[in-house]
């Protein structure tokens, strides 16, 4: 894998690569109206629109409803796909073919590699990946329409991929019931314990789900390792014959050690436990997924977590190239080759300047627009990145923010990255008492003056209790600092004219993350791409989250106003 090919004269590829994309698409009728047929980069620059989602969606929905690909797409269209719709409480679809997969075969392989590189002689094993897909359907063009991850697995390029680095053999992962998907993957897991050296999932709040629902099934997959047969509530043929096949006959040994790990007192680092042999865990730990890594540090005995790539329905956007730094200090580094990237300026007071990928400044803040090969043109992707580096001469950069995502009961401004920060401040304060945070959402509440900021969290003790104990003093300090972390015209608000109303913790049952989840997935999110959504949206998910509250606790002083 020649790194310093793929991250040195940037720009002489990303020239290349928006060239080789115009030559294929200046004749759609969508670019056709701007560039006549053109391939000139300053023409493509000056006469295509900056656009969001909502002025595509028309052409991408006349090709769904049966017009031809050239309408946005220079090679057909095989393929669209469903964004996770966690993130901007709606799924939205865009189109791709062959070259997706390809890119994310060629993505795989060389963070594979790069994870390799930190361990001599390579690494050797097999990874407990919690795939799953959701069925497929089809568009009225006829052709297939499924999440990213389900269109990856069902791609030629994951099955003829070299080789099966997993405990779960492919059937499993598509499996399309996800409970029996989920009970699979960790029995195989189990059941091959001694070879698993990564746990991995999409995204890190899909492994705390994991981990949570073998607390709930261990004794069961005991007494199948124990017996070498199969639940019957399985019933998913492909999975019975491939899972059975694994577990070969009994295995009383294997089932007692089991057994004795998850009878402990505490499941304080499982994960290394079941899993001796284990490295690392691979997930997405950046971003709204950031809150999962206090409850995987918890259950890992501080494994490193690594986050590996950063991505997207629109496009592969980059991958970290130092794998195993800590979670604070994740960067991609952004893979010139795969679509045109520029970016618009998003630092305060400086806003609206578009420059090119090898142009942005170090420490500034960016939301990038992508080209890319299937039919999207200078796209806004909605999130606000900042520079943190250069790998040869490709940019680096850190995630901050989904660009919208807020709260306000005022005139404030509340962003993703405040949110983020309160949390992390708030969460040393849970150490003083016996309970770890297994997830949280927010709400801006302006059903009653003043309004004010609602978290919902569910917490969970240490130690293997049904009832968790709330201390009052711990979650009202919670609230406390919370709102110390927030902008300067929160705390104004709140401390000076009371226009902002004490910020709210509200503790809900265990499980209610869950119930949130199963939610989205039965109005169509997938299992593997679903993410707790930081603020809520939804009338819907509201209701669960109410209907689970357990205590409420308030700010008992103004934050500090400078």
């Amino acid at each position: 894998m020649d790194l310093k090919k793929l991250t040195s004269n940037v720009k002489q590829i990303q020239d290349d690569v928006l060239k080789e994309i115009l030559t294929l698409n200046a004749n759609t009728e969508y670019l056709r109206g701007y560039l006549h047929g053109s391939c000139d980069k300053e023409l493509f620059k000056k006469n295509v629109p900056v656009v969001s989602y909502d002025d595509v969606k028309p052409y991408i929905e006349r090709v769904v409803n049966g017009e031809p690909s050239n309408v946005i797409s220079g090679k057909p269209i095989t393929r669209f796909l469903l964004s996770s719709g966690t993130t901007a409480g709606k799924q939205k679809i865009f189109p791709v073919n062959n070259k997706f997969f390809e890119d994310m075969s060629f993505v795989i392989a060389l963070r594979s590699f790069l994870i390799s590189k930190h361990f001599q002689g390579g690494l050797k094993g097999k990874a407990v990946m919690f795939f799953s897909t959701r069925p497929q359907s089809t568009t009225p063009c006829g052709l297939p329409i499924s999440t990213s991850i389900t269109g990856y697995l069902l791609s030629d390029s994951f099955k003829n991929r070299p080789s099966n680095g997993f405990t779960s053999p492919d059937v499993v992962a598509l499996c399309p019931d996800n409970k029996q998907a989920m009970y699979c993957h960790l029995l195989c897991g189990l059941f091959l314990s001694d070879e698993v050296v990564n746990v991995s999932a999409t995204f890190a709040s899909s492994l705390v789900g994991a981990i949570t629902f073998l607390e709930s099934h261990w004794k069961e997959m005991c007494s199948n390792i124990r017996s070498g047969h199969l639940s019957e509530w399985i019933t998913d043929l492909g999975c019975r014959d491939a899972v059975t096949n694994i577990l070969g006959g009994c295995n009383s040994e294997l089932a007692d050690r089991i057994e004795e790990e998850c009878n402990k007192k505490s499941w304080e680092g499982i994960i290394t436990r079941l899993w001796p042999k284990v490295k690392f865990i691979q997930s997405i730990v950046t971003g709204q997924n950031s809150q999962c890594i206090p409850m995987l540090e918890f259950y890992s005995n501080k494994v490193p977590l690594i986050s590996t790539v950063y991505g997207s329905s629109e496009t592969i956007f980059g991958i970290n190239m130092n794998p195993f730094c800590k979670p604070q200090d994740i960067s991609y580094t952004c893979i010139p080759t795969i679509s045109y990237f520029e970016f618009i300026l998003a630092d305060e007071g400086n806003k609206g300047e578009i420059v090119d990928l090898v142009n942005v400044k170090i420490g500034s803040y960016y939301e990038p627009v992508i080209t890319n090969y299937y039919g999207l043109h200078r796209y806004k992707m909605g999130d606000i990145l900042q520079v943190s580096g250069f790998y040869n001469s490709a940019p680096q950069f850190r995630f901050v923010r989904r660009k919208n995502m807020v709260l306000s009961v005022n005139l404030e401004v509340t962003t993703e990255e405040d949110i983020l920060k309160g949390l992390n401040n708030a969460t040393p304060v849970l150490k003083n008492s016996d309970l770890v945070l297994m997830g949280f959402t927010c709400y801006a509440d302006i059903s009653t003056l003043p309004g004010h900021y609602i978290f919902y969290w569910e917490l969970k003790a240490k130690t293997i209790s049904d009832i968790v104990e709330l201390d009052n003093k711990v979650l009202v300090e919670c609230c406390c600092v919370m709102e110390e972390s927030l902008c300067a015209l929160y705390r104004e608000m709140r401390s000076k004219d009371g226009s902002i109303g004490a910020l709210e913790i509200r503790v809900v049952q265990q499980g209610t993350f869950n119930s949130l989840m199963e939610l989205a997935i039965s109005q169509g999110a997938s299992p593997s791409q679903y993410k707790t959504p930081i603020c809520i949206n939804s009338s819907e998910a509201l209701a669960v989250l109410e209907s689970n509250v357990l205590a409420c606790f308030f700010s008992d002083k103004s934050p500090t106003n400078l």
